[in-house]
Order: C-alpha cells, then structure tokens, then sequence
C-alpha cells in the first residue's frame, strides 16, 4: 500500500501528516510507503518550514529529511490513498485526476476524524507557533484513525 500527503506548498502540514503516518507504520513494522507532495512548485527542492521542523522536533516526529516535491498526474498510479489537507488541495487534485477512480482516491485527511464534516487542517504558515502544534494534533489523530483502518480494513 502507498499513501501520499497533500498541500500546497509541501513545507507544513503534508510533510507533517507524512512524517507522522511514516513514524507509526515504522513502529507497527507495516510495509506501507508514505509520501508527501504539494500542489503548487512554490518549494520543491525544499525541507519543510523550519517552525514545522521544530514542533516537529520537539513533538517526537522529526522531519528534518524530507523535501517538497510538486504533485503530479502520475501520482494516482502511484498511490492508493491520497489525503489533502483542504478543499482547495482537493479541487487542484481532482482537476487532473484522470478518471473516477483516481477521484476515489483523494480525500480530505480530516473526514477520517469526522466523516461528512469537510473539516480542513488550516495552514500554519502565516500564524504563530500554535498554530503549528495544533495541526500537529490534528494530523496526530487523523493518522492514529488511518493507522486503524489499514490495521483493521
């Protein structure tokens, strides 16, 4: 199985989901691969945002390897699941997908917490340091649900 976490920019919040998902599949011993990409080429090339990097750090679950890429239509062969952080990641995603199946592939990661809520992990980036540690939180949790369902189908 194959997961790739979505953004825009691939410096916060899916190198974040993607970091935590790949510490517990690790830890469960699963052989899942886990990814990351954003759906703009704002940063490829780049670490993640280093504040993301911190709470990361401080949080347990250092990204520090990880470098953003741009997400291509290739992609939906690639992957089996395919999470995005909001509704504009999602309509980017879907705008390229090929055909339905690809479409089923691309959910928004917090419909896992809450299912029919369209909850969007808010990007972090223009805010202060909480705002990093509360979508850690939240992709935490997210990523504990995913964790279950590949555990448990």
């Amino acid at each position: 199985m194959k997961v790739l976490m979505v953004c825009l920019g691939n410096i916060c919040r899916s190198p974040m989901a993607d970091g935590l998902l790949r510490k517990k599949v690790r830890e469960a011993g699963l052989n899942i691969e886990v990814d990351s990409a954003g759906t703009s080429d704002f940063h490829v090339g780049e670490a993640p945002d280093h504040r993301m990097r911190a709470t990361a750090k401080q949080l347990g679950t250092p990204i520090d390897t990880l470098r953003a890429r741009q997400f291509k239509q290739s992609d939906f062969s690639e992957f089996d699941l395919i999470y995005v952080m909001d509704s504009s990641n999602y309509n980017n995603v879907v705008q390229l997908a090929r055909n339905d199946s690809d479409k089923a592939k691309v959910k928004l990661i917090l419909e896992e917490l809450q299912p029919g809520s369209a909850m969007e992990v808010p990007d972090p980036y223009f805010g202060g340091e909480q705002g990093f540690i509360d979508v850690y939180n939240m992709l935490d949790a997210a990523t504990d649900v995913i964790m279950q369902k590949i555990q448990h189908g």
